[in-house]
């Protein structure tokens, strides 16, 4: 049997920002008052954002997986992993928040809730400490 070990803060606030990102896809990232829509990381319909949230669920998966796994090449991998997600997700609020053809759509707390968790899975990965 192998002993337990307690996690680390830096792998513990990992895997709670792997739920936000996967929390937060389900909520709504932005309303176009003047049309009546509201979407979602997962349901765009009548936009062409497509469903952006079906990748940040994905990479915050297999982040969390590999916050989970105590290996030093999982920790490797999980810099390159977080650093996508990071990157996709600011990809999105770049994406979602701009105004066309004068039209700026509200943003809502979805789209803040997903940047704000993959930046702080980044600095969770970047901040681990081996113990050995």
């Amino acid at each position: 049997m192998l002993p337990l070990r307690p996690m680390s803060k830096s792998t513990l606030t990992g895997i709670a920002a792997a739920v936000i990102i996967i929390v937060s896809a389900f909520l709504p990232w932005l309303t176009v008052e003047s049309r009546h829509l509201v979407f979602t990381g997962l349901q765009s319909k009548g936009s062409n954002f497509g469903e952006p949230g079906k990748l940040n669920i994905i990479l915050a998966i297999i982040a969390g997986l590999l916050f989970i796994a105590r290996k030093q090449w999982a920790q490797r991998v999980n810099v390159f992993v977080s650093g996508f997600l990071m990157a996709w997700t600011f990809r999105n609020m770049i994406l979602f928040a701009r105004c066309e053809i004068g039209e700026c759509p509200h943003k809502e707390i979805g789209l803040y809730l997903s940047l704000i968790g993959a930046i702080v899975a980044f600095i969770s990965v970047v901040a681990y400490k081996r113990n050995s």
